[in-house]
């Protein structure tokens, strides 16, 4: 911030100078017209070239550029890619039109090129930007690494944004180690400041939780079998993590990596395509039919009357009934049905044979 500010000082120095010196050649020149003093004329308007140069230099240089890089940052690289060769195209063109047009009678000889040259160049790169993904398709037989690494069209090309609850969650590098995920995992750069900011947290579980996310991160860097790219890209008008992110995957046309379940729900109704790690889980766990004999440790008691718990390896909940009287003992059960709530999957059984002692030592007393 410091730097820019110097920066900007400097451009308004120079500015002032400029303006100034303009001025001051103007004043004169306006009162030898005006027949009158010079010199009054040249302090008077070299004192105004002087202010204007203070006040809009900064507008005319610093300003612009500013606004420029913010959009260009906005933009993916595919899509200035297109505009650029958009742009190639139409000059092109317009490079063969101009000797015609210039054999036509003045002034059309000298209008019409530049004419011709401004319209194509605004068809051309308007055209290529909004067929882009029909242009860049009949290339899909050549490598490329565009905007983010790859090009977002296809599986094999398309970049993944990445949430903060999914680093933290941890489960997204045995995700990466398989080779499901295909594509570039993209971090931005305030997903990793918001990662950053949960680490020294003054909460001992927050600060806790950060710090794993933050090795997680390392791990994928090192281990991941698919690219992991930390970015620059930011969304303006907005300060939330999850509105940047819904932001920049409709402008990159990218999914979003995430476990959290209210920026699901807000990124499903822009029309924003999520990979919820939550529903992975659950939609790999085994499915299991009424019927089916399942082996269960019953570890706890259940919410109704005679009910017990256990768990399968994979986390899934089993409400066994009667099975209050086998706590702590190894059952054969049947499944009497299979409930799919929010939460994930639950498995209602009934005990059936004897249960299985030699682990679990003496049933309770």
């Amino acid at each position: 911030m410091g730097a820019l500010m110097s920066i900007e000082f400097i451009y308004r120095i120079a500015g002032m100078v400029f303006f100034g010196v303009a001025g001051v050649v103007l004043g004169a020149q306006y009162g030898q017209l005006a027949e009158g003093d010079p010199e009054f004329f040249a302090q008077i308007f070299g004192l105004l070239g002087v202010l204007i140069g203070l006040v809009i230099t900064p507008w005319l240089t610093i300003r612009p550029i500013r606004s420029i890089r913010a959009l260009l940052a906005r933009i993916s690289g595919r899509t200035l890619l297109a505009g650029l060769f958009g742009l190639i195209v139409s000059l092109i063109i317009a490079g063969l039109l101009a000797f015609p047009l210039s054999l036509l009678p003045q002034p059309f000889s000298q209008i019409l090129p530049i004419v011709v040259a401004l319209l194509m160049s605004y068809f051309g790169v308007v055209v290529f930007i909004s067929r882009q993904n029909d242009i860049f398709s009949a290339f899909s037989f050549l490598p490329s690494r565009l905007g983010e690494g790859r090009l977002n069209d296809g599986e094999e090309g398309r970049s993944v944004l990445v949430d903060t609850s999914v680093i933290i969650d941890g489960r997204i590098t045995d995700i990466a180690r398989t080779g499901f995920l295909s594509g570039t995992l993209l971090i931005p750069r305030f997903v990793l400041a918001e990662l950053q900011h949960v680490a020294d947290s003054s909460d001992k579980l927050r600060r806790q939780r950060g710090r794993r996310g933050l090795e997680v991160l390392a791990n994928l860097q090192k281990d991941s079998k698919i690219p992991v790219r930390i970015s620059d890209i930011d969304a303006e008008g907005t300060r939330e993590v999850d509105d940047k992110l819904v932001i920049l995957a409709r402008q990159l046309k990218s999914p979003i990596l995430t476990n959290d379940f209210n920026l699901n729900r807000v990124a499903e109704l822009q029309g924003v395509t999520i990979l919820n790690v939550n529903d992975l889980a659950n939609s790999v766990k085994a499915v299991h039919l009424p019927g089916e004999e399942l082996n269960i440790r019953v570890i706890q008691e259940g919410r109704e009357a005679n009910q017990g718990v256990g768990y399968m390896d994979d986390g899934t909940m089993v409400v066994v009934q009667d099975g209050s009287n086998y706590l702590g003992m190894e059952i054969d059960t049947s499944v009497t049905k299979v409930l799919q709530t929010a939460a994930g999957r639950m498995i209602f059984a009934k005990p059936i044979g004897k249960p299985n002692t030699s682990e679990s030592g003496s049933k309770r007393e």
